[in-house]
């Protein structure tokens, strides 16, 4: 009788991770590297020096990874999606009466 071998797949709903960075940070840091180089080359086309250029992007550049780096140890995966809803609640809900809630 012949013996059936099954592969198991361990990782099939885990979120994606980079170097560090899960879920949605990714998109995050890709965002802000993609708004880096049209920033550069909106001011190399304008006519300023490139190493200033060069400077500026790259202290912008670290600036967006520190900051994509903090948000993502500090909310987690779902933390900051998390956050963003309790925030949407409203503080109180106010009934003058009770038909509201007789049906």
């Amino acid at each position: 009788m012949a013996v059936s071998i099954y592969k198991i797949n361990k990782g099939v709903n885990k979120s994606i991770e980079f170097k560090g960075l899960k879920a949605q940070y990714i998109w995050y840091l890709g965002g802000g590297v993609i708004v880096l180089m049209v920033l550069f080359a909106a001011m190399y086309l304008i006519g300023i020096n490139q190493w200033i250029c060069i400077t500026i992007i790259a202290v912008l550049g670290v600036f967006l990874v520190m900051k994509v780096y903090g948000l993502s140890s500090k909310y987690g995966e779902y933390g900051m999606m998390k956050m963003l809803a309790r925030k949407s609640l409203p503080d109180s809900l106010r009934c003058r009466g009770r038909e509201d809630f007789i049906q």
